[in-house]
């Protein structure tokens, strides 16, 4: 047992699932082209965000990965976890749809065990649902809005002072006689000047406990192993891509936004070289730095000059090639993604995107010629105007693409809409208007489809032009039929084409097995015969249309800056040593019930560990 820092806040992260341990779910490709499982262990950057943000202003805040806790160890005990944990307030994401069932679980295991503790949500599906999650009563707060750390300050004061949260912006909560109102969603600010992405705070935060428990923190199941890293551009988007909950419309609808926030190019680049003293993995700038316009790209160019970790970047539109030589000029390991999500202009059009194949390939030239160490494109399954054979057509574009660009550095990728429409997009909104339809609506349909057997029977949506079914299997075969295309380029090996082909053809059959069983079983026989299931089924659930591993960059060294890390270290050591030698001195006694500055030292069972 290790001993933790207890705190005024502790942001638990869940996995999708909450018991995926114990049931038998074929999830599909539905995480192949992201860093996460299929229970999406990652957690939102905004819990980096904002637990940085509470501890500038005097709050002790930690963040629990019980997602890859739960995946590190088959054993570990999430109810036993929880019930030891003490704090003023437990905080929940609820970013991403997929996480509705399991964050509802885990705030329901929270109220079992600290009945008289708030529980607070947030994130964008928490931001659309927040009337209806107030209809849990493991629920008691929601913080709506793209932007909670402010908001998140003030509802601390308010349990912190005993005051009603009537004037705390963007809040939804339950009065003293238990109706809910809805304060105004009034705050949504200009820039991001206030947020840090600082992944020292993880590093310090884990220091503060006897047990280092930098296991908790982790933003992966296998992040030690591929310390991978994020920036944050901007909040908001000015692309308006038909199924996405992060669009233009979602934004304005959800969040109030009406102009996009910025971090401050010097200061985001800045963030690189802090990641930099904590890791040589690579960083992901999220967000196309076009969107800001060149001026706002060319000053992080400048300040990001010389950054050593490989680098990613993304691309929302084609680009120029002076902006593209203006990347290459500043990183000498850098990666480009694109999403041009099919080969057929109409159907790009119809998602949201209007450049043509003429442009994308002239960018995608354009970027290779400035050194692009990786070119990565993604295509979807499950757009509007979509049919089967066009999913096919988008492997054979593929083709063209390799032929044209043949040095072994574009790696095309295709994977499904899964396992959701989002919540705030124009097709989620209007599903009729662009050819969707919808099987679910309510945050309660879509925690129940997570429990469903099979990712085709999870899907809330299928199209005009093709069935959940046409989705499932055009999305195996335009899989298989890319990767034996990366084969023959030598992009895969024969070995590793072999492994993504089994687990292919594993997939079609249980998926063909399950539907047999829900046919012609009862529940009961259906689901014991699922256990049975259960080890292949768990064995076809990753790396299922490409191998996850074709995402990694490169990285030269050892993974994490021990040097680095070992010098802010001392140099925390050295901090806490002098505050503890302060309080000492005047005769400060810490207890549970004193102001959110001091918090006691105890471990998740419970035990205290008094100020020395």
């Amino acid at each position: 047992m290790f001993s933790h820092a207890q705190a005024d806040l502790i942001f638990l992260h869940a996995p999708s699932v909450y018991d995926f341990r114990r049931r038998a779910i074929l999830y599909g490709p539905i995480s192949d082209v992201v860093p996460s499982n299929p229970v999406f262990e990652m957690y939102p950057i905004g819990l980096t965000t904002m637990a940085e943000y509470l501890e500038r202003h005097g709050s002790r805040v930690r963040i629990v990965n019980l997602a890859v806790r739960m995946l590190d160890d088959p054993d570990f005990d999430v109810e036993q976890f929880i019930a030891r944990l003490r704090a003023r307030a437990f905080g929940i994401d609820l970013h991403w749809l997929p996480h509705a069932h399991g964050a509802l679980a885990i705030a329901e295991l929270v109220k079992r065990h600290h009945p008289h503790t708030p529980v607070i949500f947030g994130g964008f599906s928490a931001t659309y649902y927040h009337r209806e999650l107030m209809e849990y009563p493991q629920v008691d707060y929601v913080i709506r809005g793209d932007s909670a750390e402010e908001p998140l300050r003030q509802l601390l004061d308010c349990l912190d002072e005993g005051h009603p949260p009537a004037q705390v912006p963007n809040l939804t909560w339950r009065d003293d006689a238990g109706q809910v109102q809805e304060n105004p969603l009034t705050y949504s600010p200009e820039t991001l000047d206030h947020v840090r992405i600082d992944y020292n705070y993880v590093v310090r935060a884990a220091a503060r406990s006897l047990g280092f428990d930098l296991k908790n923190y982790k933003p992966l199941a296998g992040w030690f192993d591929y310390p991978i890293m994020a920036a944050l551009t901007c909040r908001g988007c000015t692309q308006n891509c038909l199924t996405c909950g992060g669009s233009a419309q979602a934004f304005h609808h959800m969040h109030g936004r009406t102009r996009l926030a910025y971090r401050d190019p010097e200061q985001l680049a800045a963030d690189l070289w802090h990641m930099a003293e904590v890791t040589r993995g690579p960083v992901f700038v999220l967000g196309d730095l076009q969107q800001a316009g060149m001026s706002y790209a060319e000053r992080f160019l400048q300040a990001a000059r010389g950054f050593p970790n490989p680098v990613i970047l993304e691309l929302f539109d084609v680009a120029s090639d002076g902006y593209l030589q203006k990347i290459g000029q500043t990183f000498s390991d850098w990666t480009l993604e694109i999403s041009p999500e099919t080969h057929d202009p109409a159907v790009r059009r119809a998602f949201g995107k209007a450049y043509d194949n003429q442009a994308l390939e002239a960018t995608l030239a354009a970027a290779l010629d400035a050194g692009c160490r990786r070119l990565d494109l993604f295509f979807m399954v499950g757009l509007p105007q979509q049919t089967v054979e066009s999913v096919l057509d988008t492997a054979e574009y593929c083709r063209h693409l390799l032929d044209r660009f043949d040095d072994n550095r574009l790696l095309p990728f295709i994977s499904p809409l899964a396992p959701f429409l989002d919540p705030g997009s124009r097709a989620f909104e209007a599903p009729d208007r662009y050819g969707y339809r919808l099987f679910y609506r309510t945050l309660e349909e879509h925690r129940r489809a997570l429990e469903a057997p099979t990712w085709k029977h999870t899907l809330n949506y299928e199209t005009a032009w093709m069935s959940r079914a046409d989705i499932v299997e055009s999305t195996y075969e335009a899989g298989l039929r890319l990767t034996r295309l990366k084969a023959e380029r030598g992009l895969l090996s024969q070995a590793v084409a072999q492994d993504i082909e089994d687990r292919v053809a594993r997939a079609r059959r249980l998926m063909a097995e399950i539907d047999r069983l829900l046919e012609t079983c009862t529940p009961q026989e259906a689901e014991r015969e699922l256990m049975r299931l259960k080890p292949e089924i768990d064995s076809a659930n990753t790396s299922t249309v490409c191998d996850k591993r074709e995402l990694e960059m490169p990285i030269r060294g050892l993974r994490l800056h021990i040097p680095g890390i070992a010098r802010f270290l001392l140099r925390e050591a050295a901090r806490t040593v002098k505050s503890k030698l302060q309080s000492s001195k005047h005769g400060a006694r810490i207890t549970d019930h004193g102001s959110r500055s001091n918090i006691v030292e105890g471990d998740d069972d419970g035990q205290r560990h008094g100020s020395h």
